[in-house]
Parts: structure tokens; C-alpha cells; sequence
């Protein structure tokens, strides 16, 4: 890291549970996962992209964290959480609702909500994902274990190759 970086919160908390992280940075203009996963060197299936859902029935929303080369199946998401029907958040709402920019969006720098994190379970086999610092512009290289541990994330069969 040659230049002095502010430490965001999601650094601070991987800090304080000692889990160790690589910072990447990239052009924050960049919003697609899967330019940003060029641009910061790892191919799409080991950039996790985080997304916010909503259930008519739920109290709060849920994060959900897939490869950024996939996109969300909201039936199996819906099967999975116990609900009939969920929605993704538009981008407003999902703004509106985290307090953080689309494309900055991290269920690291969120956990204070206490809302529900799944991960698309394609991470199992990952021994670490790349995942948004909570701010664009910035990408965590972490342990996929570790993370998904402190988390407490769900692991779901919710993705789909994006067409």
C-alpha cells in the first residue's frame, strides 16, 4: 500500500476479530462487478457482489452475496429464506436502506443492522473472495471461511450465470 488510506470501518472490524485482508483499489466510477473484478486483477467467479432484498413479510431487508458473474434467482432465494416471494431492492431503496452507494454496498460495513447475510455457496470452494470495502473504489481480498463466520452468512443456492 503506498499511498496513506483512510481505514474504513469494514477494515477496522476484520482488525479487531484478527482477519487478515487485502485492500484493492480501482476507479471508483467503475459499477459493474464484473469490470470491477477486471480491474482489480481476479477473474468475476472470486468477486462477490453484495445485494439487497426484500421480503413483503420481513421486518428489515437481507444481504446476499454472489459471484459477480451471476445474477440473483429470487425464487430459490424466496425457497430458501423460508418466504414466498422476495424482491431486489431498486438501486435508490438499496442506497436509502444501507446508507452506502451502489457499488459500495458491504455486509462488512453493515453488520451493526444485524440484518440476515447469505452467501452463494459457489464460495465453499473458494479458500478466499474479493468483497467491497463499503465504499466504491475499494475491494477486500478476505478468507472466504473467516468471513463468512463472522458474517454469520447462510450459504444458499441462489445464482444463476448471468446470460
Amino acid at each position: 500500500m503506498a499511498a496513506k488510506r483512510k481505514k474504513l470501518n469494514s477494515m477496522r472490524l476484520l482488525e479487531a476479530k484478527s482477519i487478515s485482508y487485502e485492500i484493492h483499489a480501482y476507479d471508483k466510477t467503475i459499477r459493474d462487478a464484473a469490470l470491477v473484478a477486471e480491474a482489480v486483477g481476479f477473474s468475476a467467479d472470486k468477486v462477490y457482489k453484495t445485494l439487497v432484498a426484500e421480503a413483503p413479510s420481513a421486518r428489515k431487508p437481507v444481504l446476499v452475496m454472489l459471484p459477480a458473474n451471476m445474477q440473483l434467482n429470487l425464487k430459490r432465494l424466496a425457497k430458501a429464506m423460508g418466504e414466498k416471494k422476495v424482491a431486489l431492492a431498486s438501486h435508490a431503496d438499496a442506497e436509502r436502506l444501507t446508507g452506502l452507494k451502489v457499488g459500495g454496498i458491504s455486509a462488512l460495513a453493515l453488520t451493526h443492522k444485524r440484518w440476515d447475510v447469505y452467501l452463494d455457496r459457489r464460495a465453499e470452494a473458494l479458500e478466499h473472495i474479493v468483497i467491497s470495502a463499503g465504499q466504491r473504489g475499494l475491494q477486500l481480498r478476505v478468507a472466504t471461511a473467516a468471513l463468512a463466520e463472522l458474517l454469520g452468512c447462510t450459504l444458499v443456492d441462489a445464482a444463476d450465470r448471468s446470460t
